[in-house]
C-alpha cells in the first residue's frame, strides 16, 4: 500500500509552484547540521517541496536534492533517478519528509558526487538495497518503501544530507576521494 501510495503522489498535490534555490557548499554550517524534523503538512514544507524538485529540475545531472544543500535545516529531500543508467528500480520523482532507512542490505563501493561539493567525487560504501519510511509533503501519509541499486544510494546520500553528512564523511579515507573530472 505505502509503495502505491509513493507512485500515485505528483508535485501537483502541491498546490504550488517551486522556486529555484541556490545551492549552498561545503564548507556552509548547515551541511554538518542535523536537520530538524518537519510537519508534512505545514505550508513552509510544501513549499520547499517545490522548490527542492524545481532546483533538481534545472542541475545538470542531480538525482537528489536535500533541504540543507539550499540552507535550509530541515529533514526534507527530493529524488529522481528516472533515466539514469545505473537505475534498476526507481519511482520518479518524489519528496519525503522525516526519512530514515528501516533496513539495509548488500553493501557496495562505488563513485558519489555532489552539487555540494563540486570539485570531488568519493568512493562510499552503501546498501544496495533499503527500505525507507517517510512521509509525503501536503498529505502527511506515511510511505514505507524497498528499492535498490542507484536508486537506494541516492536515497541513502540525501538521508545523510539531513543528517548533517556529506559523502566525505563516508569515505575511507583520502585515497578514496577523487578531483572531479567533469560537473555534468
Amino acid at each position: 500500500m505505502s509503495s502505491q501510495l509513493l507512485a500515485a503522489w505528483s508535485e501537483l498535490a502541491l498546490g504550488v509552484s517551486g522556486r529555484v534555490l541556490d545551492v549552498v557548499t561545503a564548507p556552509a554550517p548547515v551541511l554538518a547540521t542535523t536537520g530538524g524534523l518537519v510537519d508534512p503538512t505545514a505550508p513552509d514544507v510544501v513549499q520547499l517541496a517545490a522548490d527542492l524538485l524545481a532546483t533538481m529540475r534545472v542541475s545538470p545531472g542531480c538525482v537528489g536534492l536535500a533541504a540543507p544543500q539550499v540552507g535550509v535545516g530541515r529533514k526534507v529531500f527530493s529524488v529522481d533517478v528516472s533515466g539514469h543508467p545505473k537505475t534498476r528500480t526507481q519511482h520518479g520523482a518524489f519528496v519525503l519528509c522525516n526519512a530514515e532507512v528501516v533496513e539495509a542490505t548488500r553493501n557496495e563501493k562505488a563513485r558519489e558526487g555532489c552539487m555540494s561539493v563540486p570539485h570531488f567525487t568519493g568512493d562510499v560504501r552503501r546498501a544496495t538495497r533499503v527500505v525507507v519510511r517517510g512521509r509525503l509533503p501536503g498529505s502527511g501519509e506515511e510511505v514505507t518503501f524497498a528499492t535498490d541499486a542507484f536508486e537506494a544510494r541516492a536515497l541513502q546520500h540525501e538521508i545523510d544530507h539531513c543528517d548533517g553528512l556529506l559523502f566525505l564523511d563516508r569515505v575511507a579515507g583520502a585515497h578514496a576521494v577523487h578531483a572531479r573530472q567533469t560537473y555534468l
